[in-house]
């Protein structure tokens, strides 16, 4: 009899409905994928450089000049961006402890690599460590952004993936602009780290454990990957040689194999995405790469095209470009999985 009566009550139902409303909404704010899926989008962007045999930037060309061929079909160019269209750009920043010997290099260089930016580009910085922290959002203030390039600190773990979830989330607020993340880090992450450790703890030689690697097939790296494809940002990461498998102090398969698993992971962002992986070989080197990083940048073509409605999930599809003169190459990512 109470329970009749209490559910015959308006303000009963008002406040059932809310409460299920809530319960949904939580639901999906706790769902790690749920950034990822609110992008689902069957627009394919692409970042393109092109360049000559000796190759120099080629940076006059017009939509006219591009030819674009999803799995050999030829697409319709619907968006067309010439090389002087702004970027919005996450300029990230490794803060671990692995770099505490040379932050005045790094931050330095940093501060450079935005003196080569055009003005219109927008920048956020974006410093992590055991934590991911926005230093500055995305602006043109150029004194602001160096400042906040000075005031980067930090110690302890490296949460390298986490870190371009959360600066590929801030660029997604950015709306249809060109994006792209130019991230400074020796790309071992603290949790891949462990999940390799666990991977490679039978091998015996050097050879073995690099065999054993399956840079392609962690759940974090595709979730990104996934995830750039979407927005069409390419990304360009710097290399420490601290994080370089091949100036090992200690020859340990095991370590071999870590540092090998993480250096092939920052190639396949950049080869994914239609970026660019730099190593550093002298950190010396910093501030002439950012540079470098800046003019590609200030290099690229951004085109987009409406895919077909094969959303196969797991499907690869090959994306080719083509340029009307035979002497020149035009450079972007290769294809992208269906989801």
């Amino acid at each position: 009899m109470y329970f009749a009566t209490f559910f015959r009550r308006p303000i009963t139902w008002i406040f059932l409905c809310l409460l299920v409303l809530t319960t949904q909404s939580v639901s999906r704010a706790q769902d790690p994928d749920d950034d990822v899926i609110r992008t689902e989008t069957s627009l394919v962007q692409l970042n393109i450089g092109v360049v000559d045999k000796q190759g120099h930037p080629i940076t006059s060309l017009t939509r006219n000049d591009f030819t674009v061929y999803e799995d050999g079909i030829k697409q319709t160019i619907q968006r067309f961006e010439p090389v002087e269209a702004p970027f919005s750009l996450v300029l990230l920043l490794d803060m671990s402890g692995s770099t505490i010997n040379f932050r005045q290099q790094l931050k330095l260089a940093s501060q450079r690599f935005l003196d080569a930016l055009a003005p219109e580009d927008r920048v956020s910085v974006i410093q992590f460590d055991t934590k991911v922290k926005t230093l500055i959002g995305f602006n043109t203030d150029r004194q602001k952004t160096a400042y906040a390039i000075d005031i980067a600190n930090g110690k302890g773990e490296t949460r390298f993936y986490e870190a371009l979830r959360y600066a590929l989330r801030e660029l997604d607020k950015e709306g249809k602009r060109r994006k792209a993340i130019v991230v400074l880090t020796d790309g071992l992450d603290t949790e891949m780290r462990g999940v390799d450790r666990r991977n490679l703890v039978n091998v015996q030689t050097d050879e073995q454990a690099i065999a054993a690697v399956k840079e392609k097939g962690t759940p974090e790296l595709n979730q990104i990957l996934a995830f750039a494809d979407r927005l069409g940002v390419s990304i360009f990461p710097l290399a420490l040689p601290s994080g370089d498998p091949k100036r090992l102090p200690l020859q340990d398969p095991n370590i071999t194999g870590i540092y090998t698993a993480a250096r092939l992971r920052l190639q396949a962002l950049s080869d994914r995405t239609g970026g660019r992986l730099n190593e550093i070989n002298k950190l010396e080197q910093m501030a002439l790469l950012y540079r470098e990083v800046a003019a590609s940048i200030r290099t690229l073509y951004t085109l987009s095209y409406q895919a077909n409605n094969d959303r196969t999930r797991g499907k690869w599809h090959e994306i080719r470009i083509e340029v009307p003169n035979q002497d020149l190459t035009a450079r972007t990512k290769p294809g992208y999985f269906g989801r």
